[in-house]
This record gives C-alpha cells, structure tokens and sequence, in this order.
C-alpha cells in the first residue's frame, strides 16, 4: 500500500493504533500484573500513545482530503477507543 495519499496513511496508521492498543492490553498489561515487569506497559504505552496521536492528526486530514461527515468522522474517533475498532471501522465504512 502507498502512503502518498490522505486515506492510505490513515489506513496504516490505523491499522498500527489498533494492533499497539491490542498488545497494550492483552500482552502488556498481564506482563505488569502477573509477571510484574511494568517496562511492557511503559514501552508499550509509549508507542500506543504516538499512534493515537497520529491517528487523530491523520483523521483531521482525511476528514478534509475525503470529504467525510461529522458521523463518519466520530464514528472513527470512537473507534480508536474500543479493542478491535479500528479493524471493525476500517472494515465497515472504507
């Protein structure tokens, strides 16, 4: 896939947040809690954090480029938010 357009680097980006979101919680946080090595979620939730970040710069970006509704626009934001969204989103709207 080409990152040279608007809705293509959301893809990725997407795609990127919903996987560290998904290690975040499934293999990150068990390590703190049952393992007790916190590092996991410190580096984990480092990257999480940039990528969410990201997500929402590439989402103002391609809510302009794309022409995307308000809906569109929330329903995406509310993505980022929930385990497996941004798949479920990518999936059901693009």
């Amino acid at each position: 896939m080409q990152l040279n357009t608007a809705l293509n680097r959301f893809i990725t980006i997407a795609r990127l947040e919903g996987i560290s979101f998904l290690l975040l919680l499934f293999i990150a946080m068990p390590l703190k809690y049952a393992a007790d090595i916190p590092e996991a979620v410190k580096y984990t939730g480092w990257a999480h954090g940039i990528l969410f970040i990201l997500y929402f710069v590439s989402l103002l970006e391609v809510r302009t480029t794309e022409n995307w509704s308000l809906k569109k626009t929330a329903l995406a934001a509310a993505a980022s938010v929930l385990p497996f969204g941004t798949f479920v989103f990518e999936k059901k709207m693009l």
